[in-house]
C-alpha cells in the first residue's frame, strides 16, 4: 500500500502526498522524527542525546540569569553596608560589634522579605549549605535588591528600626505581587 492509498483509507492527518513537480511525501515533524527513530536506533540515540544536550543548555541559562540576579543583590549590598556604616556604626566600637550590627540590618531584610531571620532559617535548612539567599527565587532576588536601596536610603533618613521593618515590608509585598504576575520576569523562567 502506497502512502497515498494508506492516507486515504486511514483517515490520516499530519501527511501529506503531492504528485508532479516538487511533489512528495510530507509528514508532521513529529510523525517524521517517529519514523526516523524506528528506521534508525543511532537516529534515535542521536536525537535523545541533542535533546538532553539543549535541555542542560537551557538549565544552564537559567542558572546564570539566577546567579547574575544572586550578584547584583551582592553588589548592591555595597549600598546598603556603606550607608549603614555612615550613619548607624559608632566610631568608637570593635569589630565584632560592628559586625553584629550589618548582621542585624541584613536579618531586617531577610524578615521584610522572608519573614524569617537568617538562624532560623539556618536551624530549620541545617541539611542545606549556603543561606537563605543562596535558595531564593529570582523575583526574590530583585526585591532584596531594591530593598537594600531602599534599606539605605531610609538609614540616611534617620529612621528607625521598626519603622523601616514596617516599610521594607511593604515594598517587598508590593514588589512580589507585581513580579509574580509579570509576563516580562515569567518570559525569562
Amino acid at each position: 500500500m502506497s502512502v497515498g492509498q494508506w492516507i486515504e483509507r486511514a483517515s490520516a492527518i499530519g501527511m501529506l502526498v503531492k504528485a508532479g513537480r516538487y511533489g512528495g511525501t510530507y509528514a508532521h515533524k513529529d510523525i517524521a522524527f517517529h519514523f526516523a527513530m524506528w528506521l534508525s536506533p543511532q537516529f534515535q540515540i542521536y536525537l535523545v542525546n541533542e535533546f538532553q544536550r539543549l535541555k542542560d543548555e537551557e538549565n544552564s541559562r537559567l542558572k546564570l540569569e539566577w546567579n547574575l540576579q544572586r550578584t547584583l543583590a551582592k553588589v548592591n549590598y555595597q549600598i546598603h553596608t556603606d550607608a549603614i556604616k555612615e550613619n548607624l556604626i559608632p566610631k568608637e566600637i570593635t569589630k565584632q560589634q560592628a559586625n553584629f550590627i550589618y548582621a542585624n540590618e541584613a536579618d531586617l531584610l531577610n524578615v521584610a522579605l522572608f519573614g524569617i531571620t537568617a538562624k532560623e532559617w539556618r536551624d530549620s535548612n541545617s541539611d542545606k549549605s549556603g543561606n537563605i539567599r543562596d535558595y531564593s527565587t529570582m523575583e526574590q532576588l530583585v526585591v532584596l535588591s531594591n530593598m537594600e536601596s531602599i534599606n539605605a536610603l531610609l538609614i540616611q533618613q534617620d529612621l528607625d528600626q521598626s519603622g523601616r521593618l514596617i516599610q521594607l515590608n511593604k515594598v517587598a509585598i508590593a514588589q512580589m505581587k507585581s513580579l509574580t504576575k509579570s509576563k516580562v520576569v515569567n518570559k525569562l523562567k
